[in-house]
């Protein structure tokens, strides 16, 4: 997730390896977790992961379709297919909270400096979801 952060503030882009390699290892754990059943994990990370990656691509289409803009990349939209492998189903709508209070923290930050803040203003997505699904997966795992 610190390499996806890191690539996505940069260079706005989330590499394939990252996304694709993050969603594969949410999989695995799934599998690694439930030793009972890892074929059921597995199956259910997937769904998860299909799930998000589906409602964020939508929301992409819907929102370019009112902009004439695109405000996701595809690589936010596999990103989303990470959070929905590693995360429970209930975690999911946390995560994408996170990371989209503290853009929009950034943004009102950046306002208050006296940046020029407008409605096409790129914004990497990708560098507050890596954290954000890093940090709902470990608060779930201690709490949980």
């Amino acid at each position: 997730m610190i390499a996806g952060a890191d690539v996505d503030a940069r260079t706005y882009l989330l590499p394939d390896i990252v996304t694709c390699g993050c969603t594969t290892a949410g999989i695995l754990a799934a599998m690694a977790l439930d030793p009972a059943r890892p074929w059921l994990g597995a199956g259910t990370a997937i769904a998860r992961a299909a799930g998000t990656a589906c409602v964020l691509a939508l929301l992409r289409w819907c929102y370019a379709q009112l902009r004439d803009y695109k405000g996701l990349g595809f690589g936010d939209v596999k990103l989303a297919a990470a959070v929905g492998a590693w995360l429970p189903l209930p975690d999911i709508p946390l995560c994408f909270a996170v990371a989209t209070a503290a853009a929009l923290m950034l943004v009102v930050l950046a306002r208050l400096r006296g940046g020029n803040i407008n409605s096409t203003m790129k914004l990497p997505f990708g560098a507050f979801l890596c954290p954000a699904l890093w940090l709902v997966f470990y608060a779930g795992a201690v709490s949980g």
